[in-house]
Order: C-alpha cells, then sequence, then structure tokens
C-alpha cells in the first residue's frame, strides 16, 4: 500500500490477487510490526491510518475483527494489567474491562523471520545444486539426489534400495530375481561444511538520524539470516550481537523488537564480544559480520568510564579498531564488513580496518543489503571448504 513517509515508512502500491481481507491486512500488518519493533498498539495505530486513508476494510470485515483474527490464530496475546483493570468483570481477557495489553507470539516472531528471508531470498538469483556444497562427493551428511553405482567402501545406509531393486529386475528379470553387488545403486552424497558465524548491528543513534530508517533493514537481514542458518543449515551456527556503547548477545527471538539507543559507536567492544563468542565455537570455519553506518566513536576505559569523541575519526578509537581486526586476523578469524552509510569520509577507515584483518568491505548503502550478506555467506563457506 502506499502512505505518507512519516517515521520513515514507506510504501508502494500492491494488491496480491486472491487474497482474503485477513492475508491482505496481515501482510501490512508484518511490515508495519517489523518498523515499530513489536509494539502492537502503535502499528495497529498505523493500520487504522492506512485504512482511513486507503479504506483496506469494510462493515463485513474490520480492523476490530483482523485483531480478533489475530488473537484467534495465535499471533497476538493479550495480557491482563491488573492496575488498570475493573474489579468484578466476568471477563477473563481484558477486553472489556480495558486492562489488556497485546503482543506479538513465538509464532508470529517465526512468521517475521520466515517473511524475511522470503523477502531477501526472492531477490537472489537461485543458483543449482552444490550451492552451499564443496564440489567433492563421496561420503558426506548431505544428499545430491544424484546416483553411482556402488564402490567397495560406501556405507550400507546410502544405499538406494529401490534403485538396486530396478537394475536387479531389469538385470535378471523377476523369473530369476537376484541382487548382486553389480545391481548395487549409492545415492551421492556431498561433506557439507560447518560455519560459525556472529553476526555485529550497529544500533548507535545514528542509525535513525537525519530521516533515514537504518535500523529496520539491518533488523530484516538478522531475522532472515537467522532462518535461513537455524532451517536450512542446522549444522551452522549464528550468534547475534549489538553495539551503541557497549556490546551484548541477543536471542534471535528477539530480534523483531530490536531498537537504536541513545549511543554512540563502540566497535572495540563489538569486536571483542564476537572474538569471544567465536572462541568457544568447535567449527574450524569462523566468520564475523558488521552492520554499520558510522565511525567508531566510543571506547570503555579499564576504569569503567567512557571515552568518546564523535568529532571525525579519534586516532586513539581507530588505533584500538585496527588493534582488534589484527587479533581477528590471528585468530583466523575474517571480518566482512557492510558499511549501510555512503560517507566517502569514513572509507579510508574502512579501507585500513579491511586491511589490517584481510578482511572484505562492501560499501552497499541500504540497497541490496541483504542479497550481498546471503551472498557473502554462501561464497564464504565454500572458500573455507577447499581451503
Amino acid at each position: 500500500m502506499a502512505m505518507n513517509t512519516r517515521k520513515g515508512f514507506r510504501f508502494t502500491t500492491y494488491e496480491a490477487p486472491d487474497q482474503t481481507p485477513f492475508e491482505k491486512l496481515f501482510e501490512i500488518f508484518q511490515e508495519l510490526i517489523t518498523h515499530t519493533s513489536g509494539d502492537v498498539e502503535e502499528a495497529l495505530d498505523w493500520l487504522r491510518e492506512l485504512d482511513k486513508e486507503y479504506e483496506l476494510t469494510d462493515d463485513d470485515y474490520t480492523i476490530d475483527d483482523f485483531i480478533e483474527d489475530l488473537k484467534a490464530k495465535g499471533y497476538l496475546r493479550e495480557e491482563i494489567d491488573p492496575d488498570n483493570a475493573k474489579d468484578g468483570g466476568d471477563d477473563q481477557n481484558g477486553e472489556e474491562n480495558g486492562g489488556g495489553n497485546l503482543s506479538i507470539t513465538a509464532k508470529l516472531e517465526r512468521v517475521l523471520r520466515q517473511r524475511a528471508l522470503d523477502q531477501i531470498f526472492g531477490k537472489l538469483k537461485r543458483s543449482g545444486a552444490g550451492n552451499h556444497r564443496t564440489g567433492k562427493s563421496g561420503r558426506g551428511d548431505e544428499h545430491t539426489g544424484e546416483f553411482r553405482e556402488y564402490r567397495f567402501g560406501d556405507a550400507l545406509e546410502h544405499i538406494s534400495m529401490t534403485e538396486s531393486l530396478k537394475n536387479a529386475q531389469v538385470n535378471h528379470g523377476l523369473d530369476s530375481f537376484s541382487l548382486n553387488e553389480d545391481d548395487l545403486v549409492v545415492e551421492d552424497t556431498q561433506h557439507k561444511a560447518q560455519m560459525s558465524t556472529v553476526l555485529m548491528i550497529d544500533i548507535s543513534h545514528s542509525m535513525i538520524l537525519y530521516g533515514e530508517d537504518r535500523i529496520t533493514p539491518a533488523k530484516k537481514v538478522a531475522m532472515a539470516l537467522a532462518e535461513l542458518i537455524t532451517t536450512r543449515y542446522p549444522k551452522d551456527t549464528l550468534d547475534i550481537l549489538v553495539f551503541g556503547n557497549d556490546a551484548w548477545p541477543i536471542p534471535i527471538k528477539d530480534l523483531p523488537y530490536l531498537k537504536v539507543g541513545p549511543y554512540h559507536t563502540n566497535t572495540v567492544a563489538g569486536l571483542q564480544l564476537a572474538m569471544d563468542m567465536l572462541r568457544r565455537k568447535r567449527n574450524t570455519n569462523k566468520q564475523i559480520f558488521m552492520i554499520t553506518d558510522g565511525k567508531p566513536s566510543c571506547l570503555r576505559l579499564p576504569n569503567g568510564d567512557y571515552y568518546k569523541n564523535s568529532v571525525g575519526l579519534d586516532e586513539y578509537i581507530v588505533e584500538k579498531c585496527y588493534a582488534m581486526a589484527q587479533q581477528a586476523r590471528k585468530l583466523h578469524i575474517p571480518i566482512t564488513t557492510f558499511m549501510i552509510a555512503e560517507d566517502p569520509y569514513l572509507m579510508q577507515f574502512v579501507r585500513e580496518f579491511t586491511q589490517a584483518n584481510k578482511g572484505k568491505a562492501f560499501y552497499t548503502g541500504l540497497k541490496g543489503l541483504g542479497e550481498m550478506i546471503f551472498e557473502d555467506y554462501e561464497q564464504n563457506r565454500k572458500r573455507r571448504i577447499k581451503g
């Protein structure tokens, strides 16, 4: 749908064919709830504004009907606020008493991650089978869908009995049925690499400065990458951390609620935490993805105080960043930086940081961020396998 661009929202006119009233509203609601960081009431307020302007509903199906469907389908839950609920009411869900607070459920969190994955993956050119694998086949843990003749040493569980019996019938006939080694067919497999990734997301104040919403695209990428890894490459691991004045990990389920804070950018703290996380991983293939839009401007001093400088590139802070990049390089942890601000002033820092780590940098802006991260993830896995 089209709407004004207040708060950085931008929608284009689109209506999928054969959608039910619920499906049409649900598609819009998912976008709104992502922008509002899980604030249901704010998302519904925006939906009502859209309804007034574009007549999304009619008397047969209202916004209130939609809300009831969201609750009935398990996408929203209502929690009673005892301070606001009136005494004496028989209502147990808070609707009539006015004491209910709506929040999204784990089911909707999963739907938002899947939607983000579909949005980003839908823009990628699909490669053929083998996109996520080595070029070597043999005993492994992922089926290719292709068959070959049995070779001595092949595991018995990889023998395709259906194809083998078919061969036996063709070779020997049904009247004198027999099955021998020459009839056996093995379903080919390939070794699948295991990769441990830490995704660093900048939540400093600059991520929403100048009227540009940079945190929502970063949040969508994180949700999509989490869904990709947990559902399609379950042997890989993904940890997510955010960094502002400090750095801290967040669980995947909390991604829809991610917000920008009144923070400076402590890149060093983020890198320290990322390396600490990766040191505990058993996988030999490790990497750091960093999404940021600004220069490092903050450090935590040994005495606990913050050293901050937002003017220019502070030499003391920058040198600490280079030292962290070199440390990661010694640990064989490449860092890929996705600079989503198109500021030539910062490019020199990013280039030197990348050189210190022997990693990579992409000056993406917001356009194409998700596609670039996904393609780089795939390429890194294949390269690390072959290495």
